[in-house]
């Protein structure tokens, strides 16, 4: 168990739909607690598996003094109700913007043993739990902007000290082609 690196905006992994869990083991437990400690240490109120590279439906959650995990989660019931308040992400280290999320939900899912929770949460947990199952969805909280609000958060995150550090570097072979590359 140790923390993790956390990927940031551009890394492929956070656009991309996670799997299903389907094995509740050893291993599923050490991410668990690998997705917490990463947490704590960043500090963050929410950390989901792709943000650590991992593509599976897994997050943690630290809000208001309560620490958990929730397993192939489903958002079921979510409010009429309205929040807008600014919101950040642990993968666009420093910035926070305006984001519009249901006041209220309940996510169904499980612990990492495999045992059935149920989750719900208004304000800030709520908005966590909304947030994280858009990252296991390959959904990012700037996908929820309005498109002029989209185009100034794009600009401070080009302008971030961390920009294009979340995609891959791309190595060239010190190798011959033989006339296969262009």
């Amino acid at each position: 168990m140790s923390i993790q690196r956390i990927r940031y905006f551009g890394d492929p992994v956070l656009t991309m739909p996670a799997d299903e869990v389907t094995t509740f083991d050893k291993e599923l437990r050490v991410l668990v607690q690998d997705l917490t400690e990463t947490m704590l240490d960043a500090p963050g109120a929410g950390l989901a598996a792709p943000q650590i590279g991992v593509s599976l439906r897994v997050f943690t959650y630290d809000v208001d003094d309560a620490v958990g995990h929730l397993v192939n989660p489903v958002i079921g019931v979510m409010s009429e109700e309205i929040q807008d308040g600014d919101e950040g992400c642990l993968s666009f280290p420093g910035l926070t913007f305006a984001t519009k999320r249901r006041q209220r939900v309940v996510a169904t899912g499980f612990n990492m043993h495999g045992d059935p929770v149920t989750i719900e949460g208004s304000a800030l947990l709520a908005r966590c739990i909304q947030h994280e199952v858009d990252h296991l969805d390959g959904v990012l909280f700037i996908d929820r902007m309005d498109p002029e609000q989209r185009k100034l958060a794009m600009k401070a995150i080009r302008e971030a000290e961390w920009s294009g550090l979340g995609a891959p570097a791309v190595k060239v072979s010190p190798h011959a082609t033989r006339g296969l590359a262009v």
